[in-house]
């Protein structure tokens, strides 16, 4: 039962990151025309994934969350259970616990893979992708949207807090995402989160992301590496003029595939996420529905957006047919419901602190 309005943000932004996840599962890898023909139009009901996604080669069913919300729910379990606290010892447990027991484990994105293998082996991960003998890295390793996709439970315990949001962004972006961009898109995620919580405006929430972002390049500055590459927080704004400029849907995410990119990189898909928020004006289910048409990494951009648009409308604005076949489908593997109490009771308290 939602008690309040925090739970009911908290309940929303749970529910529609993982239905977000479920709508674009099916269409994941394809194109923005190829999805167009298939479903006459943007994707607003859930489908069985086909053979050529990889929720269909993992045996993925309708409406059932892929490897993006799993990972997000077990960091939420994980910081229930730290009181809304996590650490690295305790971020590298949750991951662990993750890649040991989720059905959906079995395809992790190319920077969580390596890293999950090393800790596993027991050896440095931060040998992972080196180029010789050097200490330089693959371009590739660490800088894809894993650490987004997950991080919406950072902000879900710090309601308001876009500075704690994002010291918890930093924690569980390491050591799988340590660089700039992946870091600065965590937090754009994670600052956002939080600052739904506590807000009727959908400008508020996009601002919120851009601080973040600047706030997780800080961050990275002193923590992690900076690699060559695009810059988070240029492409976001390149994300963001399009969407202001933008006059219907279909041109919209054509301008946003075309310049920003739908990829797995975390400069493409974390900016055309919180780009499609904008544009959709928080609304949930055109959120996910222009994420999960976009094309390439839908599912992943529709768990980001919907987390955000979720956690601004709460559990009571979601689609309710789209919402139950969700809850039917996931529930015996996640509790949603507890989980959103459990996150409700903590970022309560840090309110009333």
């Amino acid at each position: 039962m939602i008690t309040s309005s925090l739970h009911n943000r908290i309940a929303g932004s749970l529910l529609l990151a993982g239905m977000g996840d479920a709508l674009g599962a099916p269409t994941e890898q394809w194109s923005m025309a190829e999805i167009l023909a298939a479903h006459g139009g943007l994707v607003t009901g859930f489908v069985t994934p086909t053979a050529d996604t990889f929720a269909g080669a993992n045996a993925g069913k309708r409406a059932e969350v892929t490897d993006d919300a799993s990972q997000m729910y077990y960091l939420a379990r994980a910081l229930v259970r730290g009181g809304g606290r996590l650490d690295a010892a305790g971020w590298v447990a949750c991951l662990l616990d993750w890649a040991d027991t989720s059905p959906k484990a079995g395809f992790m994105g190319p920077s969580t893979v390596g890293i999950v293998a090393a800790l596993r082996a027991g050896t440095d991960p931060a040998l992972v992708g080196v180029i010789g003998q050097s200490r330089r890295k693959m371009t590739t390793i660490g800088t894809t949207n894993g650490a987004a996709m997950r991080v919406a439970p950072a902000g879900l315990v710090h309601p308001g807090d876009l500075d704690a949001a994002c010291a918890q962004a930093l924690v569980t972006c390491l050591p799988s995402h340590d660089t700039d961009v992946a870091i600065a898109a965590a937090c754009a995620i994670a600052a956002g989160t939080a600052r739904a919580l506590v807000t009727d405006d959908i400008a508020d929430v996009i601002i919120a992301c851009i601080e973040g972002g600047r706030q997780g390049a800080t961050l990275a500055a002193r923590h992690a590496r900076v690699g060559p590459g695009p810059r988070f927080q240029a492409r976001l704004d390149l994300a963001l003029e399009i969407a202001a400029r933008a006059t219907d849907d279909l041109t919209f995410l054509e301008a946003l595939d075309a310049q920003v990119g739908a990829s797995v990189l975390a400069a493409e898909s974390v900016p055309a996420a919180i780009a499609i928020l904008a544009h959709a004006k928080g609304d949930p289910l055109r959120t996910i529905a222009l994420s999960a048409t976009i094309g390439n990494d839908t599912d992943s951009i529709a768990t980001m957006a919907g987390a955000l648009a979720g956690a601004l409308c709460g559990a009571s604005a979601l689609p309710a047919g789209l919402t139950a076949e969700f809850r039917a489908v996931n529930a015996v593997d996640y509790d949603l419901d507890a989980l959103a109490a459990e996150l409700a009771a903590i970022a309560q308290r840090r309110l009333a602190a």
